[in-house]
């Protein structure tokens, strides 16, 4: 439902306009943390969030009167919260806080519910962490606090080995953690927090996670000191002789760009330029072209000669004179004239050469 604009003006003009707009930016309430009973803050913002100073009262309702804050908390010029030292912290004793600010003339309080300091201890994150082998496949891990009672705290050790991708959480009553099975094969990495138990405390307030304990094949000390070997040498040496060389040969490639670019896209070669000098200069001579030997080339020349040889043609049998006697001689007599012969053993005569 909208307010009515008549009521707002004498809303207004009773608060006065800074008041009211700095109560709307102030701070909302009062947040403490007793740190493993050492000191103790107490913060009411941010510089982003606040527009004025304010000042913190606090008191123990045994112990009276109030008293202001000794050791305020700065950011850039604006206090955002207080810091009380181990003097001034009463345990299992009801604890105020009032913050006020003077803003245009007005006083602005804000007044903190009751707190119980018991229940806003956060204890140091544990040390020391040790694992022992305790059989073959068996591990137990032990810690020490830095909170002075041991025995109010509570546990949570959260362990993975590198085949593992999520993170498995184990609550732990004491300071040791069993681990009953193991493998070889991997490694293990451990972290553990504590908290204040309920019978010292209600307190959901958890310490930081402690600092990683490893377990497993690459944990042991010679296995640590190779690898750290192994690193040194990869980041100290063959990291900058790789970057040198890479960078040489980005300078040999920009100097040679042509010649790369020959190899990368290949020219394709013109056969015709290798047979130039074959017409040209040899006038088609195959054999000087392809620089054969004068004795080779006259090794296949005819060297040869045959003298000339007659061949005649023998007449046969059937073709030869009949022979005559005194009773059949043919006319004509001795004394006539023989005509001319009808074959003759050398009629056909062949000259060979």
């Amino acid at each position: 439902m909208a307010v009515p604009t008549a009521f707002l003006a004498p809303v207004l003009l009773f608060c006065g306009l800074g008041p009211c707009l700095a109560a709307a930016h102030g701070p909302t309430g009062v947040e403490c943390v007793l740190f493993n009973e050492e000191y103790m803050t107490c913060k009411w913002g941010s510089r982003e969030t606040l527009t004025a100073n304010y000042s913190l009262y606090y008191w123990y309702e045994t112990r009276l009167p109030m008293l202001e804050c000794k050791h305020y908390l700065w950011d850039l010029g604006v206090s955002v919260g207080c810091h009380f030292n181990k003097s001034e912290i009463i345990q299992f004793q009801p604890f105020h806080v009032l913050l006020n600010a003077s803003v245009n003339g007005q006083t602005l309080e804000i007044r903190s519910k009751r707190m119980e300091l018991q229940d806003l201890v956060k204890p140091g994150a544990p040390v020391n962490l040790t694992i022992r082998n305790m059989s073959s496949n068996q591990l137990q891990l032990t810690w020490s606090s830095p909170y002075p009672k041991a025995q109010c705290l509570e546990h949570a050790v959260k362990y993975k080995s590198n085949k593992d991708t999520s993170w498995i959480e184990h609550g732990v009553k004491g300071d040791i953690f069993s681990f009953p099975s193991v493998d070889y094969e991997k490694y293990y990495t451990f972290y553990v927090r504590s908290k204040i138990n309920g019978y010292c405390g209600s307190t959901q307030l958890w310490s930081e996670w402690s600092v990683p304990v490893v377990w497993g094949r690459n944990t042991t000390s010679k296995g640590l000191a190779e690898e750290q070997l192994q690193r040194f040498w990869i980041h100290t040496v063959l990291v900058p002789i790789a970057s040198c060389l890479l960078l040489l040969v980005l300078v040999v490639l920009l100097v040679r760009m042509e010649r790369v670019w020959v190899i990368l896209m290949p020219r394709i070669p013109n056969p015709s330029k290798n047979f130039d000098e074959l017409f040209i200069t040899h006038n088609g001579n195959f054999q000087e072209w392809a620089g054969v030997p004068k004795d080779m080339l006259e090794s296949f020349k005819p060297n040869y000669s045959e003298s000339i040889c007659h061949v005649s043609e023998l007449p046969s049998k059937e073709s030869h004179e009949p022979q005559w006697d005194g009773s059949n001689r043919p006319p004509g007599g001795p004394g006539t004239p023989a005509g001319p012969r009808e074959h003759s053993p050398y009629q056909n005569n062949y000259v060979g050469v």
